[in-house]
């Protein structure tokens, strides 16, 4: 059974690789905007779902950082945007929501997944420092872990895998409850 990843992200070909299962990647394309009065949970969950139809085994995922019941997006190239949202993180903990879809041969199976990442204070320095390594344009909450902004990152209950994109012990779940074999399963 060919796995297909419904991402382009190369973190979550990154961490999908660890896995040492052989997938290969077919981004979907479909409108991610939230549906007014959508909880956070339900949108991440959605949008994998929406992401992983097709024929074949697909695996999607939809990541969030969500803080004060508002879902944060990606703040790309504007740095006002990038530096408000560290900002609001800042000295504080926020949600990071992770849906992680499977559609494959027992039909389509999804979670959420959510960590807890706790921020400490930081200054006005840091924030503009951060924001102008343009890090943080393409990731949800305008941070990534894996990077410079882990330096700002005091305490993380949950999934590591999760804040960076992809939960993998749940993903481990849903791809053999689909029917696939991992390497780590034995022969």
């Amino acid at each position: 059974m060919k796995l297909t990843l419904a991402s382009a992200s190369p973190r979550r070909r990154e961490l999908l690789s660890h896995l040492g299962v052989a997938f290969e990647v077919a981004p979907a394309d479909l409108d991610e905007s939230l549906i007014p009065g959508e909880h956070a949970a339900s949108y991440v969950e959605r949008l994998a779902r929406a992401k992983a139809r097709g024929p074949g085994l697909i695996l999607a995922a939809d990541t969030s950082v969500v803080i004060d019941d508002e879902v944060l997006g990606k703040p790309g190239t504007d740095p006002i945007l990038g530096a408000t949202m560290l900002r609001r993180l800042s000295g504080r903990a926020h949600q990071v929501m992770t849906g992680i879809a499977v559609s494959g041969p027992t039909g389509l199976n999804s979670r959420v997944v959510v960590s807890e990442v706790h921020f400490r204070k930081l200054s006005n320095h840091e924030i503009d420092w951060y924001v102008g390594t343009g890090e943080g344009a393409d990731k949800a909450g305008g941070y990534a872990l894996q990077g410079r902004a882990g330096a700002f990152i005091t305490s993380i209950v949950g999934s590591p895998s999760n804040v960076i994109g992809l939960p993998l012990a749940e993903t481990v779940g849903l791809l053999r409850a689909a029917g696939l074999r991992l390497p780590m399963d034995g022969p």
